[in-house]
């Protein structure tokens, strides 16, 4: 069952720019969120904010990764999204800072670009554990711009 504990807008910052991304606190998470002209780029933008939280090195685009996901919503959608980005970043030991999204109904199609984790070039700050449905939030706002935002467990 998906808890939805606060339904404010962890997102601010998208009624101001275009695309864009931030993290936001949480107690012993991380919150982070992407926005943009549509929710494709919301979603490519909350990629680049977890990639963000793991490390400050530039991540180079040397390999591509097709990810496939489904839900029956938006939200969970985002959250399949970002499962699928760090289950490719755990088996395949790699981060990414390249993210193309197409969605259509309840699928998303993604392409992730980046390389193998160097420790000591990349220096990871934390490891994601998963996205969850803490602070889940993909909406549009009355200006046009989406937003899409969670807690990720680190």
């Amino acid at each position: 069952m998906r808890h939805k504990e606060d339904r404010r807008d962890p997102c601010p910052k998208a009624l101001v720019s275009v695309p864009g991304w931030e993290h936001f606190p949480h107690d012993a998470d991380l919150g982070l969120c992407g926005w943009g002209a549509t929710v494709a780029e919301a979603f490519e933008q909350a990629g680049h904010a977890l990639t963000a939280a793991i490390t400050d090195a530039a991540v180079i685009p040397r390999t591509s990764v097709e990810v496939r996901c489904e839900a029956p919503d938006i939200e969970l959608l985002f959250v399949e999204w970002l499962n699928a980005i760090i289950y490719e970043m755990a088996v395949r030991h790699m981060l990414f800072d390249s993210f193309a999204v197409h969605i259509e109904g309840e699928r998303l199609e993604g392409k992730l670009q980046g390389e193998p984790i160097d420790v000591r070039r990349h220096a990871p700050a934390c490891e994601p554990k998963g996205a969850t449905y803490t602070a889940l939030k993909v909406a549009k706002s009355p200006n046009g711009i989406w937003s899409a935002a969670c807690i990720v467990d680190v």
